[in-house]
């Protein structure tokens, strides 16, 4: 029996051919079900995103037209009133709210890189204590807001540190709330740093601090930031913890940040928004208008600082 040579290499490429288009219709064809069920997964996914975004826009439109008379000048320069809220306004509210995010930022920026560096770059994981921070921080993560205000009241406004009802003790406790937050998100932006970068710094002679400082922080800087844009946004807005270790509704004079009371927006729109009179729920539905637009003033720099060093970053 003649084999035709010439035929055999055609026929074996046809075999293959055969064989990877019925490996390929096993694994990349799916059922009618599975199909249908993609199609209302993916259906459920977009109602829910869009009744959230429904519900926020109503919330910011409600307060824009409820708040408009009170959307001048007074509502940033004047201090809040009891009897006055024609004349009333969020200036105490919106220095203490400033020097308690300020504290945050300064506080959860070192020691949220430093510990994300530390887990990432230079910690054994073979060693329980670097396992339990891990699994501490990625705990604390999920832990109520309420908790880390009962801990502030127990240890930073009494007990070791006795700071006292100050704006330092709130920012002490909000920092302690969202720093499990900063660290994750450090830690996954230092990790999605290419290791050739490393390797060719220390190729080069670099010492490992100095390949960290000059190559790997700056490639994953817009990562950290973008942790950073989400902590602050959430330690804005927190007041539960905050009413523990005194934030209180009603105070007439400039806070500072280690002396006196001291008060925040949200505490200060919740004050407002409890009273009977009208005048001081548009006041209250001003105020929220006003805290989103500190929100947005804080994120928008935050934003344009990442959006920096990422086109540094490309470039």
């Amino acid at each position: 029996m003649v084999i035709d040579k010439g035929k055999r290499p055609q026929r074996s490429r046809l075999a293959v051919a055969g064989a990877r288009a019925a490996t390929d219709s096993i694994f990349a064809t799916s059922s009618r079900s599975d199909r249908i069920g993609n199609v209302l997964f993916r259906s459920l996914l977009l109602l829910g995103m869009g009744v959230a975004l429904l519900g926020l826009v109503a919330i910011i439109l409600w307060s824009l037209v409820e708040g408009a008379p009170r959307l001048d000048a007074e509502l940033i320069t004047e201090g809040p009133s009891s009897i006055m809220p024609e004349s009333a306004g969020y200036r105490t509210a919106i220095l203490g709210t400033l020097w308690v995010i300020g504290g945050v930022v300064l506080f959860i920026v070192p020691v949220g890189v430093g510990a994300a560096i530390y887990l990432e770059e230079y910690a054994d994981k073979t060693r329980w204590w670097n396992r339990a921070i891990e699994v501490n921080i990625q705990n604390l993560a999920a832990v109520p807001s309420i908790v880390f205000g009962i801990l502030g009241l127990a240890f930073i406004v009494r007990g070791p540190l006795s700071l006292g009802f100050v704006a330092a003790a709130g920012s002490f406790t909000l920092s302690l709330l969202v720093l499990p937050t900063v660290i994750l998100a450090a830690r996954e932006a230092i990790k999605a740093v290419p290791n050739s970068t490393r390797l060719g710094s220390l190729g080069l002679g670099a010492t490992k601090w100095q390949t960290i400082w000059h190559h790997v922080l700056p490639g994953a800087l817009p990562g950290i930031l973008t942790g950073l844009i989400l902590s602050v946004s959430r330690a804005i807005g927190e007041s539960a913890p905050l009413l523990l270790v005194g934030a209180v509704t009603f105070v007439t004079f400039d806070p500072s940040f280690l002396e006196g009371q001291y008060s925040v927006l949200p505490v200060q729109i919740y004050n407002y928004a409890g009273r009977p009179q009208e005048e001081f729920r548009v006041l209250a539905a001003a105020g929220v208008i006003l805290m989103l637009a500190v929100l947005l003033t804080m994120n928008s720099f935050a934003i344009w600082l990442r959006n920096h060093y990422e086109n540094k970053n490309a470039r």
